[in-house]
C-alpha cells in the first residue's frame, strides 16, 4: 500500500459513503415507475444508511479549495422536486421542528420533495466530484459532503425519516399537513 492509498479520502468510511450516495442518486433518477409506498419503503432503508455514513466521514483538510465544484443544475433539481411532489401528493407537506437556532418549540411545515431533492443534489455533487481523477477533487468532495452533512443534508435526512416512517406504516400521520391537526 503506497502513501497515496493511505490518504483519508480512500478510507473505508468514505468508500462506503460513496456507495450509499451513488445508490440513492441512482434510485432517485429512476422514479418513473415508483409509487408512494415503494418510495417510502426504499427511503426507510437508505436514509438511515446515509445518515450513519455521513456521521462517519473523516474531517479532511483541503489543500486546494478551488478544486471544489457543484454539478446539479437548477433545472435538474426542479425536475426531481416536481416528480417527487407528484408521487407524494398530499403527503408531501409535513410538520417538523425549527432548527436549534430558532428554538425547538415551534412546529414548521416543510416539503419532503424539497428535502429529498436537496439530499440528491448534495449526494450527486459528492459522487461526481469524488469520481474526478485528482486528489484535490476527492478531498473537496469529502470535505464538502461532511460540511453539508452537518448543516444541510444530515438534518433533512433525520427529519424526513420520521415522516416516511409514519407514511409507510400508515399510522396516525400526525406529522402530515393533510392530517387535519
Amino acid at each position: 500500500m503506497d502513501n497515496h492509498s493511505k490518504h483519508p479520502v480512500f478510507h473505508r468510511n468514505v468508500v462506503e459513503m460513496l456507495a450509499v450516495a451513488f445508490e440513492y442518486c441512482r434510485f432517485m433518477e429512476k422514479l418513473e415507475n415508483v409509487d408512494k409506498l415503494a418510495l417510502a419503503s426504499y427511503l426507510l432503508k437508505v436514509l438511515p444508511l446515509l445518515y450513519v455514513k455521513g456521521e462517519l466521514l473523516p474531517e479532511i483538510e483541503v489543500e486546494y479549495p478551488e478544486a471544489n465544484e457543484r454539478f446539479v443544475i437548477e433545472e435538474e433539481w426542479e425536475g426531481l422536486f416536481n416528480h417527487i411532489r407528484i408521487i407524494l401528493g398530499t403527503d408531501d407537506i409535513y410538520f417538523t421542528f425549527d432548527p436549534p437556532a430558532y428554538g425547538w418549540g415551534e412546529s414548521l411545515k416543510t416539503s419532503l420533495a424539497e428535502h429529498l431533492a436537496d439530499i440528491y443534489q448534495d449526494m450527486k455533487d459528492f459522487v461526481v466530484l469524488y469520481q474526478k481523477n485528482s486528489l484535490a477533487a476527492k478531498e473537496n468532495a469529502v470535505a464538502e459532503c461532511r460540511h453539508l452533512f452537518l448543516d444541510h443534508w444530515g438534518p433533512r435526512v433525520a427529519s424526513s425519516l420520521l415522516a416516511f416512517h409514519y407514511l409507510y406504516h400508515d399510522g396516525d400521520k400526525p406529522y402530515f399537513a393533510n392530517s387535519g391537526q
